[in-house]
């Protein structure tokens, strides 16, 4: 089900990288979290235990180092060469059932090791909860599906990058999705956020940071500051590279109330993965005026669960204004052409982290534009919300 050790998004090749060159003694725990609350057995457990064994046999290929080092060169090459020799530890992954049958997922390690088990935990899941299911993809029918939305981005030119590793229906369906987005839409699809198809298909391998980085920094140094440290670190280990700022980790609200003139002329653009498109892009274009710095120049990606008709209409909206992308994932690699269908709703997020063995682990937690993706505990929330100054 996982194909590589690339076979992840870059996001987490590259937090992996700043964690491993600033907090190398840093530790972090991963929660899996069913938004769903799906119902499973002891069955899946054992097959989930025997596709971590599975994961647990990959390792950087020589092809695969000589790729990441030449084209991905914002990543320090003594991070590729640790690579190298890192492999997944099935028995760090605590996994088991809770009374109600509520699938329960957890990773503790050096936070530069653990981040890299989100994304093929997820991935697995997904694949196997579909395969319980006896859902089979109708791979002639989701081509076909797929073709509508690359004519509306061809017809409407919008640019987008495919972000769905993370709840494929299964590799082989987003293998087929991304060779099908190379061979029918290469002017506007910018590229994939999984590395080993960026390097398979010769796409441009992108993303920047996720929601962790910002959470980390809260746990270590507070609330109050956590977003302009966080952006601070970025710009220290990636000099200006990998310039694309993921906005709405404690609101988008209080990421702009301390972004600095410095950091936004800095950064390339702005990504909003919830809250109403149109109301976070104005956020956004106000606080870039309010610098006296031209929207125009800056770039707003899209990524809160876009379909092609959605973005059309937010890319109308903006036209002009700012400049605009969108990274889609499960409309892309979660539509098997099974009519009824309904994608897994599941996350793995950083819960609990600590700047070294000698610290208390600090539970951490993301406070999103959208209620429904508020996650952690419910006294830090109040802490943060306190701290932050948001609307309880």
């Amino acid at each position: 089900m996982i194909l590589s050790i690339l076979d992840t998004d870059l996001y987490k090749f590259s937090t992996s990288n700043a964690y491993f060159q600033l907090y190398p003694l840093a530790e972090g725990t991963f929660t899996f979290n069913d938004r769903g609350k799906e119902i499973y057995d002891e069955d899946f457990i054992k097959d989930l235990k025997a596709a971590f064994a599975d994961l647990a046999k990959l390792a950087l290929s020589d092809r695969e180092f000589n790729y990441v080092c030449s084209r991905i060169k914002y990543v320090a090459r003594n991070y590729w060469e640790w690579l190298r020799g890192f492999r997944f530890e099935a028995d760090k992954i605590i996994c088991g059932l809770d009374d109600e049958g509520h699938l329960q997922i957890e990773v503790t390690d050096l936070l530069y090791k653990v981040t890299l088990y989100e994304v093929p935990i997820l991935a697995i899941v997904a694949e196997l909860r579909n395969r319980r299911l006896g859902a089979q993809a109708d791979k002639a029918r989701a081509l076909s599906l797929l073709d509508a939305k690359i004519a509306i981005a061809n017809e409407s030119e919008l640019a987008f990058s495919e972000f769905g590793t993370r709840r494929r229906f299964s590799s082989d369906l987003h293998e087929a999705v991304v060779a099908r987005l190379k061979e029918r839409c290469p002017k506007y699809c910018a590229g994939t956020s999984n590395v080993y198809f960026a390097m398979k298909y010769d796409l441009i391998p992108v993303g920047t940071f996720p929601h962790e980085w910002m959470m980390f920094h809260s746990g270590v140094f507070g609330y109050k500051r956590a977003n302009y440290l966080g952006l601070e670190d970025w710009i220290k280990v990636y000099d200006g590279a990998l310039g694309t700022a993921l906005i709405d980790t404690f609101t988008t609200a209080s990421f702009l109330r301390t972004l600095t003139l410095k950091q936004a002329k800095l950064l390339d653009g702005f990504r909003q993965d919830s809250g109403d498109e149109k109301v976070i892009g104005d956020m956004i274009i106000e606080r870039l005026e309010e610098f006296g710095i031209d929207p125009r120049t800056k770039l707003l990606v899209f990524s809160n669960a876009l379909n092609f008709e959605k973005y059309r209409d937010v890319a109308a909206y903006f036209k002009g204004r700012i400049k605009v992308s969108a990274g889609i994932g499960t409309n892309l690699t979660c539509d098997p052409g099974i009519p009824g269908y309904k994608a897994a709703n599941i996350v793995m997020k950083l819960s609990r982290c600590r700047m070294s063995a000698k610290d208390p682990w600090e539970k951490v937690i993301k406070i999103s534009d959208d209620f429904g993706k508020h996650m952690g505990d419910s006294l830090e929330f109040s802490i943060a919300t306190h701290e932050l100054h948001l609307a309880q």
